[in-house]
């Protein structure tokens, strides 16, 4: 069974139009999740919404438990996840109001709980491809049916904030080829692939990072209404990805990423902390019997 689950960044703190709707909070051994879970139905796809920062948006991008997310989003069904991120531009023909699909990151954050595995169970997952490409064709062809500007792959870099780049850094991730900047989507993509989901990233462009030199010349209520803008497109995205996740979702996933520890566990099966394993018993569970 297909369950959709989305993270919804800045701007996206609920899904409207859901039948069945109901709020409910799920518990995770990893502590506890941004928020309540909107569970509902869109046209008869099974769908979980969580609101990454909380409604009203009290979560830093440093102090979300990812952890508990991701873990609580396996705990319910969910197979594929749709995020939902705003983020800054570091190029010219990635204007604000536009999106990008994301197929690779460079993680730059260094204050956050980036695996499940550790101490008494180990494990190596591969993250070449760190994005599931069903997902992001797709998305990709929801949009363009839309009429949405959207761009097919690209490389976002996640830094720890929560303050914004500096001049330097800036010009420096655009010298690494780097195409947008954001604050959450690591380890948010390493933990949905440690838990065998599939994952893509909406990269919704609110602003030019600070190397553009227009960028002083930007009001803040200029953001925000791209801000609101691109939040109402990316609900009529998830509107338009529902019906077609439920009617074209193959199995296994073409991309592997309900494989993904296959062979990624480490330790041997009778050196495995107990602790450990009770506690993946959603993650790993597939793997671990």
């Amino acid at each position: 069974m297909t369950v959709l689950g989305i993270l919804g960044g800045s701007g996206v703190y609920e899904i409207a139009g859901l039948q069945n709707a109901q709020w409910r909070r799920v518990e995770s051994p990893f502590g506890k999740t941004s928020d309540e879970f909107l569970f509902g139905e869109l046209d008869g796809q099974a769908l979980v919404f969580v609101p990454r920062h909380g409604r009203g948006h009290f979560h830093s991008p440093t102090s979300i438990n990812y952890r508990a997310n991701i873990d609580a989003l396996k705990r319910v069904g969910v197979t594929d996840i749709l995020s939902l991120s705003a983020c800054g531009s570091l190029r010219e023909d990635l204007p604000p109001g536009h999106f990008m699909i994301v197929d690779q990151f460079i993680d730059r954050t260094f204050a956050r709980e980036k695996s499940f595995f550790g101490e008494g169970l180990v494990a190596h997952v591969s993250m070449a491809q760190p994005t599931c490409n069903r997902l992001a064709h797709a998305v990709h062809e929801c949009a363009k049916e839309a009429g949405f500007p959207i761009r097919l792959g690209g490389t976002y870099i996640a830094m720890e904030g929560p303050q914004f780049s500096s001049l330097a850094e800036s010009n420096l991730y655009r010298s690494w080829g780097c195409d947008v900047i954001g604050m959450t989507n690591m380890p948010e993509a390493k933990l949905a692939r440690e838990a065998e989901i599939c994952y893509v990233t909406v990269a919704m462009v609110t602003d030019f990072d600070c190397w553009h030199p227009d960028h002083d010349h930007v009001q803040v209520t200029d953001i925000v209404r791209v801000l609101l803008d691109n939040a109402e497109r990316a609900k009529t995205l998830v509107a338009m990805m529902a019906p077609r996740l439920k009617a074209h979702r193959p199995a296994p996933c073409p991309s592997g990423c309900d494989r993904a520890l296959e062979h990624a566990l480490i330790t041997s099966p009778s050196a495995r902390s107990p602790e450990m394993v009770k506690k993946l018993s959603a993650v790993a569970g597939r793997v671990l019997g």
